[in-house]
């Protein structure tokens, strides 16, 4: 699956570059223009793939943090003092 979203990545990429359409003076539903239509499109498109991506190429071994109970720190840290640091209590 990872292979198809970075096609579908690249294929964004180059669906991004819409030269062809710069000279297109038609607008769709009476007042957008067709590059903007376009735009839309492909702004929609690219959220769908990263949906993808995030669903089906995201780390699954990380392990999960409960926002209430956890320290932004990290779980080296007690007591202000970073644990397995190397350096010695002096007391």
């Amino acid at each position: 699956m990872k292979t198809a979203i970075w096609i579908c990545v690249g294929l964004l990429l180059i669906l991004h570059q819409d030269y062809w359409q710069w000279d297109n003076a038609t607008l769709d539903f009476g007042f957008l223009p067709r590059t903007m239509t376009y735009q839309i499109g492909l702004s929609i498109a690219a959220a769908v793939v990263w949906l993808l991506a995030t669903h089906y190429c995201w780390p699954t071994d990380l392990s999960p943090r409960d926002p209430l109970n956890s320290d932004p720190r990290g779980s080296d840290f007690v007591d202000g003092d970073q644990t397995g640091s190397g350096q010695e209590d002096a007391s």
